[in-house]
């Protein structure tokens, strides 16, 4: 059976990764187009660094093989199925409009994920989402920042 982990960690990746480029592409003003090959990028290519990233970490703690390699696949498959997820609305809705259904889609993907998480140990279910919300939301702020204060200094 396949951890829950592997589920959770390239799903709040994509989620907070995707909703994070989104708002700070959108603060440069870039382009459709661009925030559509940013999230690509992501969804392939970042992913397949940080899936063989956790496939090496899990070598070293000398998980098995089969499970090593399904828990890898795992979490490549979950990100890209989220990230693309993000492209879709991009893609086929306004850029001001796709980027308001981003955020509250990521919203609900990340509360769901941690009510599920915090029912499977048995913690308190608002109190996680609460949390992993508070850092999701710091990472989007951060990026919105950063994104102005490049427009500030580039133009």
């Amino acid at each position: 059976m396949m951890r829950l982990g592997a589920f959770s960690f390239g799903g709040t990746a994509a989620i907070v990764g995707s909703v994070s480029l989104i708002i700070g592409l959108d603060a440069v003003h870039a382009s459709k187009a661009s925030i559509i090959a940013g999230l690509m990028v992501a969804a392939l290519a970042d992913n397949l660094t940080d899936s063989l990233s956790v496939h090496i970490y899990q070598e070293s703690e000398r998980l098995e093989a089969r499970p090593a390699f399904m828990a890898t696949l795992t979490n490549f498959a979950t990100r890209a199925l989220i990230s693309l997820s993000f492209v879709f609305f991009v893609l086929l809705l306004p850029i001001g409009m796709s980027i308001t259904v981003s955020i509250v889609w990521g919203l609900v993907l990340l509360s769901g994920l941690s009510g599920i998480l915090a029912r499977v140990r048995k913690v308190g279910i608002v109190s996680e989402i609460s949390k992993h919300l508070a850092v999701a939301i710091a990472a989007v702020v951060v990026s919105k920042i950063i994104g102005t204060w490049i427009l500030s200094q580039i133009g």
